[in-house]
C-alpha cells in the first residue's frame, strides 16, 4: 500500500517505506515469502491506527446533540450503534457493540475528544 492511498496505521506506513527503500525485497529474499511482514503490519495498524476521515455534517450534529444532553452515562442500544458507526468510520476500525461499561466509556471519550477538536476550530 502506498502512503498516498490513506494508510490505516503505522503498519501501512512502514510497509510503504520498506517498499520504497528496497528493504522489503531484501527481507523476502533472506527470509522467504512468509517473512511475517503482513502479520506485523496488521498488528501495528491495530496498535497505532490513523484517523483517516473527518466528521461529516450529520455525524457532527449527532455528536453535538449527544454531548449536550445531561446524562451521557446512559447510552441506549440505538445510540451505541450510531456512536460505533461514527467511531468506526472516522477511526477506520471495526469496534463491535459491547456490554462492557468501561469499553463503551472509552469509545465515547475518544469521540468527545474528537468533537471538541472540531468545536475549537
Amino acid at each position: 500500500m502506498n502512503i498516498e492511498k490513506h494508510p490505516k496505521g503505522l503498519g501501512d506506513t512502514i510497509e510503504a517505506i520498506t517498499k520504497a527503500t528496497g528493504i522489503k525485497k531484501l527481507v523476502k529474499w533472506v527470509f522467504g515469502k512468509d517473512c511475517g511482514c503482513s502479520e506485523r503490519k496488521t498488528k501495528l495498524n491495530k496498535m497505532f491506527p490513523y484517523k483517516t476521515e473527518c466528521l461529516v455534517e450529520d455525524e457532527y450534529i449527532y455528536l453535538e446533540r449527544f454531548f449536550k444532553r445531561s446524562n451521557k452515562n446512559q447510552v441506549s442500544s440505538k445510540e451505541q450503534n450510531e456512536l460505533l458507526k461514527i467511531y468506526n468510520r472516522v477511526f477506520n476500525t471495526n469496534k463491535q457493540r459491547t456490554s462492557c461499561g468501561s469499553c463503551l466509556r472509552s469509545t465515547v471519550k475518544e469521540l468527545d475528544k474528537l468533537f471538541k477538536e472540531y468545536k475549537s476550530e
